[in-house]
Order: C-alpha cells, then structure tokens, then sequence
C-alpha cells in the first residue's frame, strides 16, 4: 500500500495521527506484505498481529521490466546451485523475521533456460520452507507461462500449470470471468481451496467488482469453489476520506462476511482489551498515561468482529458493535456495543464467538452480576431465541477442569440495563472428526456463571478489581467455572432489562476487556525479568533552556533483559531521571515518579535521545531505567518485581 515501509517500519511505534490499521483479521487466512521492491520482509509488527490472530504472514519476492530479466537470467539460467543459493537465502529470510513463506511474483519475459528452471526454483523453495518453517507457504503469481512470455492469463490453465504443481498455491490475475472460473474446476482437480481468485479492490480494468462491489466477485469465487485473493483493500484508506476511515474499513468487510468463513481461536489464555495498536491517549488499566497520537501495530490485541444486526420480526430490537477511539481500559480503545432491547424481549446478547444477537422472551430471565461473593454454580437457562448474526470471535477451545473469565465493562448516559457474562459450551468428545473439532448443536448448553467468591491468595492479583467500581466509571465482573470434556463454543455479551421495565430500552457499553483464563496459569508463579543490562552508549549535549541554565544531556542506548516470552503480552518500559545526592559516601537519593517510556514485545528496547539532567560539580548524575512485565493474564506486576537497571554518570573534568 502506497509503497509499502510506512509508518509500520518503526518496530517500536511511531506518533502518526492517521495511520492505516487493519484489524478484520478474523476473516482472512493469509496476508502478504506487498511492495515493488525486490525482496519485501514485511514488518515484524504485521507479523506478530497477524499470527496473534492465526493468520500466516508472506512476504513478497518480485521481479520486473527489464531489469527484473537480468535478475531472473542471473539466477534462473544457470545451474542448480544459483536458484537454490537465491531460495537458501529466501527460507533463511522467512526462519529469521518469523513470518511463513513468499508470494511469488515474476512480472517480466524469461529466456527458455531461466523459464525451464522455474519450476526447479519454486520446488527447491517450497520443499526447502516446508522442512525449516512451520506452515510454510509458497504462492505463484499468475504472470509468465511456460514458454517464458509474460502473459497474465486470468485462469489456472496448461500454460502456467507447471508453476501450480510446482508450490502451495496459485494467486490469479484480475481480468476473469465466469466463463474462467467454469474452465479452472477441471484444471485444479482437488486443490479447488489452492487457487486463490484475484480481486482487485482498485477495480482496475475490465474487472468483476471491486470497491464496495467486491462482494460481487466474492460471490461467484465462492460458487465454484475457488479461494480468494484480494489485492490492495487499503484502497479504503488511500481513495477514501480518512476522517470516515473505520465506517468505510467496516462496511467494506461488512459487505464480504457471508462469503468469508472465519478461522478459531483454539488455545488459552484468550485475553483482548480490543485495542488496535493506535489511538489519541494512552491508558492503562483505567489511568490515562499519555496524551497524544501514537501507532504501534505490535500492540494490537485480538480483534472481534465489526456489525450490525437486527432481531427477527419487526427488526425493533437491534445491536451494533464497532471500535471507538475515544475511550479505553487499556491501550489505545475499546469495543463500542450500541442497541435496543424491544418491548417483550427479556434481553439481548452478543456472543463472542457466534456473536449471535438473541432475544429471550422472558424478561428478568438474566441479571446483572453485580457482586463477587458468592459461589459458582452453573445453572441451566431457557435459551433465547436464536438468530443468525455474525460473529465476535470464533472460539474452539477445548475447556480445562477450571477456567476464570473477567469482563471489563462501562454503561454510558442514564441507562440501568444490566450487563453479565453468559458461556455455551459443547461436548468435545462427541466432536472429534477427522483432527478437525465440530461443534454439534444437540450437546450445547447454556450456562450462566456465578461471580466469584473469595480467591485463592495466589489469584488475589488477577482478582484485585474484580467487583469494584474503578476509575473512570469501569466494572470488572470475575467468574470461575468448572467443567469436564467440554468445548467452549462461545461467550455471550448479555443485556437484559432492569426489573420491572416494560418499554423500549436503549443502551451503549464500552467493553474494555475480555480475558478467558485456565486456572493452572494463575497458579503458577509469574517469572521475574532478570539481568538488565545497557549497552550501545551515546550522548550527546542537548540546546541550553536558556541564559545561565546548564545544557541538558540527550542519552541514547539499548536494554537488554531475560525473561520467557511465552508468559508475557509485553513489557513497559519506564525511567527515573535524577541527579545522585552531595558526597558518595551520603548515597543517592530517591528516584521520581517513573516516566513511561515505550513498549516492547522482545527482551530488548532501543532508547533514543532521553533528556537527562546534567551532572553537578562534584555529583553523580542518575538514570535508572525499569522493565515492567505484563503478563498475559493482564494483572498489573508490583513494581518492587520489575527488572531495573541504573546508570551513574558524572560530566568530564576540564
């Protein structure tokens, strides 16, 4: 998108205002970081949001005009050794940056001993990725045929078939037609799902949809069988007005849902605060800690799914989620859920899986948690009526003996209905098909949890809010639950009507996080960030503040720490800036508030250009920099368990 290496290439975030953000992953499969540069490693950000949410990140390997010939002649015309050594180093790219494989695209006329190697090229990689990268996946680009010319043609066909046997999977040029589709159901045989349709987003020549007509083109892809490829739907953001950036991004997917099957997340813990790694302040756990644009695609949590949808009947009854900017519990924002309860309709639901809008017909069948002091105990509910909606999130977790949940949530305006959570699970044993886990509607139920009452004191971190009113007009309603042999087949939003209410209730809530946690992992002690270390020394004299004032000092370095990432969402990074106190002999005096400094998703952070004060005559100056891990239970650490590193430093003798 506009090149590619935007504000995304700032592996620790940047302060754009209105940057690109994609956050429908829920619907895709595969993503390919695309550019016209030659080798193009996406961003290790579009990476790790892109696997947080089960999806396979490509690169792209490119060749082009005429100097893309000479490259392909260098390499391809030759014998075995120059394609393997270019596919040795493409394998060692995709093991390197952590992403899955390599879109494919050679745009440019081969000579017949460079096309007659091709296949050689593409096997030797695709062989070669498979054994040394998990998942590993090579695409081709519909571009040259087997006589070397280039010539786009449309279709899986005879004369670029060699190149479909030679990979994972063929990505087709734009310009088809139904008529295309019909002649490629002989040619793919059984890998209809490996053909991968084009769509350009751009709607650019003689195309089928495109823009807010893609659904078109969705729809005869997925009457015969095919998958899809859609190139460039950041044409929302490039094409449209950025101040309607979100509405567009969600009507544009919103078009598409019934033709994009959804993948599950199948593993614990399972915790989002729905942020998408940008936003206008920064807050953590209720209290604001920055004010001002930031983006960083590393801190993006799961993402649901973005909709509307209306009861049956006279459609009165109605629930719209959508992501807003303008408040959060913990990031940058926080699910906005906005809806109607009609009269006669005890409640409405939205389920983080199914994402359901359901409506029971009795009211007060459902109330609000409102404490957590008392046991849990799963008790049988008559179930709402059903009705088709889309998803939140698609969840198959198999269930351990015991599970805690949390629901971070906030009313808005005057509104009394009542919010709790509401959990359906299935039979896993019943369900087992082929290593693929059914969900069979007969052996759900629906259960709703009872608050939790007093925890075990290894758990009293992850339950310190949890029934409280916090800051800024949060709950935290907290739930144990015990079950055997179950799948968790999804969790339900629920808004019922206060008790005695007969009339039409309106209602907004903010959710601010969601956490689905196994109990073993909170009984488990939480590893403490161990040696700190700060290499990679710069200063440098900062402008003086003014007349008679000492210059400042501008400190740049690098920290380096030990801790087991598979326990962390991230770390904070903080420092305290001071000067040491008189004599060495009187030590140092105590350290200010610490300062926020950034986030980081490795054991490593590059600090640039800190203000520091300057050391007096005869005194130490001080830095003490602070690593502070957050788990991914999403339970603040106290800060005598963060690691730390100090710096004394003292101005050169002249």
């Amino acid at each position: 998108m506009m090149g590619g290496y935007l504000d995304d290439k700032f592996i620790q975030g940047s302060a754009a205002q209105t940057p690109y953000s994609f956050y429908h992953w829920q619907y895709i499969d595969i993503f390919v970081y695309f550019s016209h540069h030659t080798v193009t490693i996406p961003p290790v950000s579009w990476t790790n949001a892109a696997h947080r949410h089960g999806v396979c990140m490509l690169g792209t390997f490119i060749t082009e005009w005429k100097k893309g010939e000479q490259l392909c002649e260098a390499f391809l015309a030759g014998d075995a050794r120059s394609h393997q050594a270019v596919a040795d180093q493409l394998v060692l790219m995709a093991q390197f940056f952590r992403f899955d494989g390599w879109l494919i695209n050679i745009e440019n006329s081969l000579s017949l001993a460079a096309v007659g190697n091709l296949p050689h090229f593409l096997r030797y990689l695709t062989a070669r990725l498979h054994q040394q990268v998990p998942r590993g996946l090579v695409l081709w680009y519909d571009s040259v045929v087997s006589s070397g010319q280039l010539r786009w043609q449309d279709e899986l066909n005879q004369q670029n078939r060699v190149f479909f046997d030679s990979c994972d999977g063929f990505f087709t040029n734009y310009n088809w037609r139904e008529e295309h589709l019909e002649r490629m159901l002989g040619q793919a045989g059984e890998r209809l799902a490996d053909v991968y349709v084009g769509v350009d987003v751009f709607a650019r020549g003689s195309v089928v949809g495109g823009r807010f007509d893609t659904d078109k083109s969705l729809e005869l892809i997925r009457k015969h069988g095919f998958s899809a490829a859609l190139f460039a739907p950041g044409w929302v953001y490039e094409c449209l007005e950025k101040a309607d950036f979100f509405q567009n991004q969600d009507k544009f997917w919103s078009l598409l849902e019934r033709y994009l099957p959804t993948h599950s997340i199948c593993s614990l813990p399972f915790v989002t605060s729905f942020c998408l790694g940008m936003g206008t302040r920064r807050v953590c756990y209720g209290q604001e800690e920055a004010v001002g644009p930031w983006y960083h695609p590393n801190a993006q949590e799961i993402q649901p799914l973005f909709g509307e949808h209306r009861l049956e009947g006279d459609g009165r009854g109605w629930v719209k989620t959508h992501c807003c900017l303008a408040d959060a519990w913990n990031g940058g924002s926080s699910l906005l859920i906005r809806g109607v309860i009609p009269p006669k309709v005890g409640n409405v639901a939205v389920s983080v899986q199914e994402s359901q809008l359901s409506a029971c017909g009795c009211a007060g069948t459902l109330q609000a948690f409102s404490s957590c002091r008392s046991e849990v105990v799963l008790t049988e509910q008559p179930a709402p009526l059903p009705v088709p909606g889309e998803r939140l999130f698609s969840l198959q977790v198999p269930v351990p003996p015991k599970i805690f949940l949390s629901l971070v949530y906030k009313l808005e305006g005057p509104s009394a209905v009542g919010v709790a959570l509401e959990l359906t699970t299935g039979d896993a044993g019943s369900c087992h098909v082929g290593g693929i886990m059914m969900l069979n509607a007969e052996t759900s139920s629906r259960h709703s949890p009872r608050p939790l009452r007093v925890p075990p004191t290894k758990l009293a971190r992850w339950v310190g809010r949890c029934g409280q009113q916090l800051s800024g007009g949060w709950v935290q309603r907290c739930y144990e639950v015990s079950l055997r042999g179950c799948l968790l087949q999804d969790l339900f939003v629920s808004f019922s009507r206060p008790p005695g209410s007969q009339e039409e209730e309106n209602f907004t809530c903010r959710l601010g996080e969601i956490q689905v946690v196994d109990a073993n992992s909170l009984l488990a002690p939480l590893p403490q960030v161990q040696a700190v270390t700060i290499s990679h020394v710069r200063w440098q004299a900062a402008a003086s503040e003014g007349e008679g004032r000492p210059a400042g000092l501008r400190l740049s370095c690098t920290l380096h720490w030990s801790y087991l990432l598979p326990h962390v969402r991230c770390f904070r990074v903080h420092c305290c800036r001071g000067t040491g106190g008189g004599s060495p002999g009187r030590g140092l005096s105590e350290p200010e508030k610490p300062t926020f400094l950034g986030l980081a998703f490795i054991n490593r952070y590059r600090i640039v250009d800190l203000a520091v004060a300057p050391a007096g005559p005869g005194r130490d100056g001080r830095v003490e920099f602070l690593v502070e891990p957050v788990p991914k239970e999403g339970f603040l650490v106290p800060r005598a368990e963060w690691g730390r590193a100090a710096m004394l430093y003292s101005m050169p003798r002249t």
